[in-house]
């Protein structure tokens, strides 16, 4: 029997190739993943998560750009109007793994959980870097001076009645990135301030774990 040894030698060569072509494809594959879990490692080291602060936490000493200063215990909010501007902090904790630094915040002079996500062009610009360690405590403040501001009458209705209100949070990694929208609720506490509550969040640069594909 003739053997066409040429065709052999072909065959052989093209198995071979086709083996490493699969070895190749295999090894791409697996070091896409781990490129991939690392990264995913990496950013989950980097986020923060904020929650209400703690009531058996340290008391917040906040001082704001006119030389106001507010004091606000741990779990509270404090909201103050003196000389036509209203002042208001709250104290929080940060859960996550990573720095946390607060990008903006959203007031409403009411408090409903299931009101929708703010769109980010409603959130007025904090005018100072708030950052906020992981595992630890730290604050958010703000202040209405702007009597023209569309919020000024409502904030000072809210406060002056004790009434309930909400304020959205947008915050994300030291970053710049990973931000995420939480919203805080301050319920009357009496005559001694206002509670703090988490109602809802919502991540800004990743799939919201809420959503469900249609």
């Amino acid at each position: 029997m003739h053997v066409d040894w040429t065709t052999v030698a072909s065959l052989a060569t093209a198995a071979g190739t086709l083996v490493l072509a699969v070895a190749t494809f295999a090894a791409v594959r697996s070091a896409n993943q781990a490129a991939r879990t690392a990264e995913l490692s990496l950013l989950t080291a980097l986020r923060p998560l904020f929650v209400p602060s703690r009531l058996q936490d340290d008391m917040q000493k906040v001082l704001f750009v006119d030389g106001k200063w507010l004091r606000v215990p741990g779990g509270c909010a404090a909201v103050e109007s003196e000389n036509g501007v209203i002042y208001l902090t709250m104290p929080l904790r940060n859960v996550g793994s990573g720095i946390g630094i607060i990008h903006g915040w959203r007031f409403y002079p009411d408090w409903d959980a299931g009101r929708p996500r703010p769109d980010l062009d409603e959130f007025h610009l904090q005018t100072r870097d708030i950052y906020l360690p992981p595992g630890d405590a730290g604050f958010w403040q703000a202040a209405f001076r702007d009597l023209d501001d569309p919020q000024y009458d409502e904030a000072c209705k809210a406060v002056t009645s004790r009434g309930q209100m909400t304020v959205d949070i947008l915050y994300g990694d030291h970053e710049g990135g990973q931000r995420v929208i939480t919203r805080f609720g301050l319920l009357p506490r009496g005559d001694e301030g206002w509670l703090l509550t988490a109602g809802r969040y919502w991540n800004v640069d990743r799939p919201d774990p809420r959503d469900r594909p249609s």
